[in-house]
């Protein structure tokens, strides 16, 4: 097992851009790509859609998938640590189905794992 990390972003009520916007800034995204983790999305968006959002983000995902097939990312990379970070009980059910950590995309939560992910400057 590599010491990769991967990290998977639900899009509506998670990322800043979303519809509904969620607390999830952009600049996190881009930390984390500097940081060398893989990064991605698992929406329920159709394929299209998600692309279309990373390229207005000037973003290279490592993944794009739809939430019942976050399995897939799991078994496409060998790393240390798996999260998925989202803001419904959907998002905790298949991020927990694939062996994802889930982290919940709501203020509170929010301090707690961008520390966790990023050092307490995050």
């Amino acid at each position: 097992m590599s010491g990769l990390i991967v990290v998977s972003f639900d899009i509506d009520g998670t990322l800043e851009i979303g519809e509904p916007p969620g607390v999830v800034p952009i600049v996190l995204i881009r930390t984390a790509k500097r940081l060398g983790y893989l990064v991605g999305s698992c929406s329920d968006r159709p394929l299209t859609y998600q692309q279309a959002v990373w390229e207005r983000l000037g973003i290279a995902p490592d993944f794009m998938v739809l939430k019942h097939r976050l399995a897939d990312v799991r078994r496409r990379f060998a790393a240390a640590a798996y999260y998925h970070i989202g803001d419904s009980d959907t998002d905790a059910r298949y991020a927990s189905a694939a062996g994802f950590r889930f982290l919940e995309a709501d203020p509170v939560a929010h301090a707690a794992w961008v520390a966790e992910l990023f050092g307490p400057s995050g």
